[in-house]
């Protein structure tokens, strides 16, 4: 069962390079159409800049569409009187990339994660305590920090922090925005590692926005490739890493750090930049950068091409 879809979602938004430069409009989300299944972890790949972000910030109502639906649980969000937003946003929470910047420096610990319950519940404060209590032990962390402020603890410490406040009101659905990139690889096995027990210790749906394919790897039941906007691959996970199609998703794993033995694997090496979202290429978005590029690509947009049950490609190679 869905749990989110998007259908056809478009977002855009004006930008301004200067005081008296000509506004520009940003092609953000182009046209995209997701179904995140319950209780599975569904990442979403792509370089810096292709839409990740503000797409997960669409699907939680926090950034303005220009077209499409979101629904959630079948419901189109667009459609929420205030009772029903509120419980969605009850429901739907995010995990943002920098711990240290999405804690309040004035506000301990404590106060950090009491005050969703304090605004969505009538819990009395004794109750509160108690799940306070009870998230910051199951993210690792003791007591004692409570009273303590986030520039006392250890970026890996604040994302910890971080993930409790998220779990406080007990969602059912997390967008999990870069989680470990912010933090050294010695501890970014162990966030890691403490997302995947939360999922299935609260049968939790994640959207996973990463550009680390090995942490994709590990985590994800499904997994979507996005560029310019656009999802160009998407598939259960095994069959994207075993099977990739797209060369925009060759040329990501072809840059995942390789073993010796695997060093004579099919290499995609990209040339150039990802274009600007406000100038998009005609035709394929990907055709001035890919190494396959036929004349077709140039000037055509290709469809959806489905290469099994779960497994389905946006390219004229399979069509």
């Amino acid at each position: 069962m869905n749990l989110v879809e998007t259908k056809d979602l478009y977002v855009e938004y004006e930008t301004k390079k200067g005081v008296l430069a000509s506004s520009e409009i940003v092609h953000a989300v182009n046209g995209v159409s997701l179904d995140i299944n319950e209780g599975e972890i569904l990442a979403l790949a792509g370089e810096s800049g292709c839409g990740k972000s503000t797409l997960a910030k669409a699907i939680l109502n926090l950034e303005p569409t220009v077209s499409g639906q979101i629904f959630y649980n079948g419901e189109n969000i667009s459609e929420f009187s205030k009772d029903k937003l509120k419980a969605f946003r009850q429901n739907a929470q995010i995990i943002f990339q920098n711990p240290y910047s999405s804690l309040d420096p004035k506000m301990t610990i404590f106060q950090t994660l009491s005050e969703p319950l304090e605004i969505n519940t009538k819990l009395s404060k004794t109750e509160i305590k108690n799940i306070v209590l009870e998230k910051i032990e199951q993210v690792g962390l003791s007591e004692d920090c409570l009273k303590l402020y986030p520039h006392e603890f250890s970026g890996g410490q604040r994302q910890r922090i971080a993930i409790a406040r998220a779990l406080v009101l007990n969602p059912k659905f997390i967008v999990a925005d870069e989680p470990v990139s912010a933090l050294d690889v010695s501890i970014q096995a162990q966030i890691i590692n403490l997302l995947k027990e939360l999922k299935e210790k609260y049968n939790l749906t994640f959207l996973l926005i990463t550009h680390d394919m090995r942490v994709i790897e590990y985590l994800a039941d499904r997994t979507a490739i996005m560029y310019l906007g656009e999802i160009v691959e998407k598939g259960k996970t095994k069959e994207i890493f075993n099977n990739p199609k797209h060369p925009y998703t060759k040329a990501l794993l072809s840059a995942v750090p390789k073993l010796n033995e695997e060093q004579n694997k099919e290499e995609f090496i990209l040339s150039g930049e990802l274009p600007s979202p406000t100038n998009l290429p005609k035709g394929c978005k990907f055709h001035d950068r890919c190494p396959e590029c036929m004349a077709i690509c140039k000037c055509n947009t290709p469809n959806i091409t489905e290469i099994s049950d779960s497994h389905r490609v946006k390219c004229f190679l399979y069509e």
